[in-house]
């Protein structure tokens, strides 16, 4: 390399990522051994596995297109992108191999992988920056912006924030032993109550004051007639916040933290207000016990500002989706009580499900409503007029607080959505047995819903006649990957991309549709192949996964992939917000810096990796 050269590439990689994570004395190493590559139009760079001269290229200037071997394209890089990742592996298999091809006159800086090699064995706190693993530097993009320190209660698990320990006592023991052990022997204000190594029932020292003092019961009595039979209980893995929701959704002030009939616990409410001020949970304390819609519209701000903390607090995406669910089924209770209130009780059983992300517990600032009623099938169109009357005074009042109503009217106020239980069966009858491109979209919404008020049975065997409808129709599952292979996330991320054209989203790239859809379409087919129950998009990757239908290397790469989409949709939304704008799913690609571009490449073409195996796996055409 030219001397006087040194400066200009020194100056150029310290801004690009991942050299800029690098000390100023290790990006001058670098700059050093750099050497310079001009390609025509038209040339191109072959990788072979046992070439012993690899290097990491970056694009200083001008256009590169990635090909595999069958000519599909791989990549299309521009100015500050970087490839040969991958080669700096000299185990990569056929798979991974590709040839870069010059589209337009290049100029390559080209980093040798000897060289590179070098300085990340003397220096191997940066070797994951440069993993040939697009996986890797997903997670450590993720661990860079998202670090662990300080992210408090939010992704905490019950374990961490448990530390007392309740009474085991058995159900054949009196009351009176049973508060000895509780007093004298455990200091505790909880038993749990066994039968044959069997969680059966749990009793609190106030339980004891009302059911047993209180009522003049007989402390010879035993245990099993004043406990709380079939109680709740907590997993030690689960997220505190999740505890706390369930404790004031049901007005309890302990958890036993179990897996399976193992006590590992406690979890009380003095933990979580003593330990750690959360101001989601208040905020759903608050929302709980509001008496108006007004109340409820007063609230708005502080929804927002608790997005604002998460992600401001670097909180992972996948935790922001769960904790922002919690809220919006807050908001969704409440104001089905109101309702209530206002037009009388329901007049029979019912069922109010929440369909899309919401049901996947993967809800943003942003996401509209997605919810429909179940009804039970003795209903009379009187009673219907009534579910009428209370879900169109719902769904507005979500819209008033901020929850915006759904463009394409899949609300429990559409009567088309606002259904007895018979005609329920029917629709999921007709678009599993006879999928086409006109049912598709409804199929997509309500392939995942989950019941938050009413009878959960409804939903639950509905899931259980869909299940058995898919096992039983396999062109379903191909007719679900052509919809989901037929749009394809953009390879290349730089100069003037466009993928919106006209309107007021033009010159924007829809970070929804191109990724974060994608993802959730791939999860649904893998999951359904394999029978999972659960919605949740990661979920359904990791059941997959352990069924064999996936390889671990694409269940981590598809997972980090995921990850790093909805932490940069998180991400601009919030800087949005700050600006004073209202937040979507529309980023303008000019804001994108050399880390964005260099994950979002990586990230992409996993996407359409899993696409391409999806289409083989399932019969996509």
């Amino acid at each position: 390399m030219i001397e006087s050269l040194l400066p200009n590439i020194l100056e150029f990689i310290s801004h690009i990522d991942p050299f800029d994570k690098l000390p100023p004395e290790l990006q001058k190493q670098i700059s050093g051994v750099v050497s310079i590559n001009y390609l025509s139009r038209g040339e191109q760079i072959d990788f072979y596995p046992d070439d012993p001269k690899r290097y990491l290229y970056i694009i200083r200037t001008g256009v590169m297109e990635q090909r595999k071997p069958n000519g599909v394209l791989r990549g299309k890089l521009g100015p500050q992108d970087l490839f040969g990742f991958t080669f700096l592996n000299p185990k990569a298999d056929g798979e991974d191999r590709y040839s870069a091809i010059a589209i337009e006159s290049t100029l390559l800086y080209q980093v040798p992988h000897e060289d590179l090699e070098k300085l990340l064995e003397e220096h191997p706190e940066y070797s994951e920056h440069f993993a040939s693993q697009a996986e890797i530097r997903l997670q450590n993009a993720m661990n860079v912006v998202w670090s662990d320190n300080d992210k408090g209660i939010f992704v905490k698990k019950v374990s961490e924030v448990a530390t007392s320990f309740p009474a085991i006592v058995t159900s054949d023991m009196t009351i009176k032993e049973v508060a000895h052990e509780m007093r004298n022997v455990i200091r505790t204000s909880t038993a749990v109550v066994k039968n044959k190594g069997r969680i059966v029932g749990l009793i609190t020292d106030r339980d004891m004051t009302k059911r047993v003092i209180a009522d003049g019961v007989s402390t010879d009595q035993p245990i099993s007639e004043v406990m709380t039979k079939s109680p709740l209980t907590i997993s030690p893995n689960d997220l505190v916040l999740n505890a706390a929701a369930l404790m004031m959704q049901n007005n309890i002030r302990s958890l036993p933290v179990v897996s399976g009939h193992k006590v590992h616990g406690l979890l009380t409410t003095t933990h979580m207000v003593q330990k750690n001020r959360v101001q989601a949970l208040f905020l759903i304390d608050t929302i709980k016990y509001a008496n108006t819609v007004e109340e409820l519209v007063a609230l708005t701000q502080e929804r927002q500002a608790i997005f604002e903390a998460l992600v401001e607090g670097k909180v992972r995406p996948e935790i922001i989706g769960q904790v922002m669910a919690m809220i919006y089924d807050a908001y969704n209770r409440r104001l089905i009580h109101l309702a209530k209130q206002e037009f009388g009780e329901p007049p029979c059983k019912f069922s109010w499900i929440v369909a899309g992300s919401h049901a996947r517990n993967e809800i943003h600032i942003s996401s509209d409503q997605d919810s429909a009623l179940i009804i039970d099938d003795a209903a009379t169109d009187e009673d219907m007029a009534y579910f009428k009357l209370l879900a169109t005074f719902v769904c507005n009042a979500l819209g008033d607080c901020g929850f915006v109503l759904c463009p394409g009217n899949f609300m429990a106020s559409n009567p088309k959505w606002l259904q007895k239980f018979s005609t329920w069966k029917k629709y999921y009858t007709q678009w599993i047995t006879t999928p086409d491109s006109s049912t598709l979209l409804n199929t997509s919404v309500f392939l995942e819903t989950r019941n938050i008020c009413g009878e959960a049975s409804f939903n639950e065997k509905l899931h259980q006649h869909l299940h058995k409808l898919i096992s039983q129709n396999k062109r379903f599952l191909s007719t679900l990957v052509n919809d989901a292979v037929s749009v394809h996330p953009p390879l290349g991320i730089f100069n003037s991309l466009v993928l919106e054209k006209g309107g007021e989203n033009s010159n924007t790239l829809n970070i929804k549709k191109y990724a974060i859809t994608l993802v959730v379409d791939l999860a649904r087919i893998y999951g359904i192949s394999v029978g999972c129950t659960s919605t949740n998009t990661e979920e359904r990757f990791k059941f997959a996964y352990k069924k064999g239908m996936m390889s671990e290397d694409a269940f981590k790469n598809i997972t980090g992939a995921y990850r790093f989409i909805c932490q940069l949709r998180f991400t601009h939304q919030f800087e949005a917000m700050k600006r004073g704008e209202v937040s979507s799913n529309h980023i303008d690609p000019q804001s994108f810096g050399s880390f964005e571009r260099a994950h979002l490449k990586d990230a992409f073409r996993i996407i359409a990796n899993l696409q391409d195996a999806a289409k083989i796996k399932f019969g996509g055409a």
